[in-house]
């Protein structure tokens, strides 16, 4: 259950973050709408499956507590990966020009985005 979990997480992110890359071209007036993504993200992603049990601790919290929660573990999943991708040259993004970025790899005015994500994954890996 938990590999077919992390294959679900996994390829949940890679669709998000395309359909998120495509609204930032058409927010750019880019209406070819390119979206993209990397094959390391898929593993990244994937570690959402985490969720699922963390939820099962979490059920009695408000969606507000339990999205700010997963946030903050995205965030930290984030951090990690993001800056041992970033020691070895592959990391595929960059936040260094974002003002609330830390380090480059995490951008804190995301949080919402990562709220909205984790109660996804959450719903996904509970039905």
């Amino acid at each position: 259950m938990l590999r077919k979990n992390f294959l679900i997480c996994g390829l949940t992110g890679w669709c998000m973050e395309i359909l998120f890359t495509s609204a930032g071209a058409f927010q750019k007036k880019d209406l070819r709408l390119i979206g993209q993504t990397s094959i390391w993200m898929f593993p990244i992603y994937g570690m959402a499956c985490m969720i699922k049990p963390i939820s099962k601790l979490l059920k009695k919290k408000s969606a507000l507590v339990r999205g700010g929660i997963y946030s903050l573990g995205i965030f930290g999943f984030e951090y990690l990966s993001g800056t041992l991708l970033k020691k070895h040259h592959l990391c595929p993004w960059d936040y260094s020009d974002a003002p609330t970025n830390i380090n480059g790899v995490i951008r804190l005015d995301y949080a919402p985005f990562w709220m909205c994500a984790g109660l996804l994954f959450e719903r996904i890996l509970n039905r």
